[in-house]
């Protein structure tokens, strides 16, 4: 992955100022306050998003605000470059949801037609989301929906040839911190990043409102024995909503 780099560049739109722009990868910038990731199908908007040109490259506005990965890239203490896989990488993410995210990711880790050779196993259990990641998958190869409960690892494990080195997870039910655990510890390759998405309102069998939920989950994972290497409140964009991202 290219080192960060903070330099001013021309924008494609006449008229426009420069931004600063800061270099999560060769795919996914920060410009200014916004996130940025390079369309690995042009001229498509997924959700409605801005579509830009930089010379012949064409860049998708990634909205933080219907997406916690986004988020959490943009509200990152530590590098945010090392929330994100390496370009090429197989990467689980349970709890895909209807694709905005997976998007974005498959921007980054696949690019057009997956010349990066990467590939993005999106795991969820709602019927209507798989049929949004199936339609999304016939543009962009690499992309392999699966019909399943996260919580059921014999569902997932024939798609996978080996452990993974980034494993996302964003899957609002109870007992979320316990499956994040679980499935880094059957899926996730040693040194690999793992994220957690927890959701506040999910998880009420602790005492004492939010922040006693988040600091159990935080608990719960140093016992596990991961590294964790940072917690990020994504209030604001996404109330109730805490990351957590850990070293295995």
């Amino acid at each position: 992955m290219k080192s960060v780099r903070d330099t001013p560049i021309p924008l494609a739109v006449g008229g426009e100022f420069l931004a600063r722009v800061r270099d999560i990868s060769e795919r996914i910038r920060i410009e200014g306050r916004g996130l940025w990731s390079r369309n690995g199908v042009k001229g498509v908007s997924i959700r409605g998003e801005r579509l830009k040109r930089d010379g012949r490259k064409e860049w998708r506005q990634w909205d933080p605000r219907s997406s916690k990965l986004g988020a959490g890239i943009l509200r990152a203490n530590i590098e945010p470059e090392t929330l994100v896989p390496a370009p090429g990488d197989t990467c689980l993410y349970l709890g895909a949801g209807h694709g905005t995210t997976i998007s974005h990711l498959h921007d980054h880790l696949c690019g057009s037609k997956n010349h990066l050779g990467g590939a993005i196993i999106a795991v969820d259990l709602s019927p209507r989301c798989i049929r949004d990641l199936i339609r999304l998958s016939e543009r962009r190869p690499g992309l392999i929906p699966i019909l399943a409960d996260a919580r059921n690892e014999s569902l997932i494990s024939p798609f996978l040839n080996s452990k993974v080195p980034w494993l996302f997870q964003d899957v609002s039910q109870a007992w979320q911190v316990e499956l994040f655990i679980a499935s880094c510890n059957r899926f996730l390759e040693p040194g690999g990043t793992g994220i957690l998405s927890l959701k506040a309102a999910s998880e009420r069998r602790i005492s004492g409102g939010d922040m006693a939920q988040f600091d159990h989950a935080e608990s719960s994972i140093q016992k596990a024995g991961f590294e964790l290497i940072e917690r990020i409140n994504l209030a604001g964009w996404e109330d109730q909503h805490v990351l957590f991202h850990i070293r295995l």
